[in-house]
């Protein structure tokens, strides 16, 4: 039980080493989180032609995941909106 528990712990730590952080995908995409409030990044995180448009539909969904969290925490009307040059 103990080795299993091990294993899946090192499984986990090294996939999260691999995937992207959402900071890291909204760079690499040019997406500035406080251009849009939270509910327009949830609008186009649920309509794939505009998910399509910012190049987010070629991301796996564990990425998508990612850059949906960071864009709407740092989303213009989220308590911590991303100030410029942070």
């Amino acid at each position: 039980m103990k080795k299993g528990f091990v294993a899946f712990l090192m499984i986990t730590v090294a996939l999260s080493a691999f995937a992207a952080g959402g900071k890291d995908l909204a760079a690499k995409l040019k997406l500035d989180a406080s251009s849009k409030a939270i509910k327009q990044w949830e609008r186009i995180f649920g309509d794939d032609g505009k998910m399509g448009a910012m190049g987010i539909d070629k991301l796996s969904a564990g990425d998508q995941d990612a850059l949906k969290k960071y864009l709407t925490s740092h989303a213009a009307d989220s308590d911590h909106p991303e100030a410029a040059g942070l």
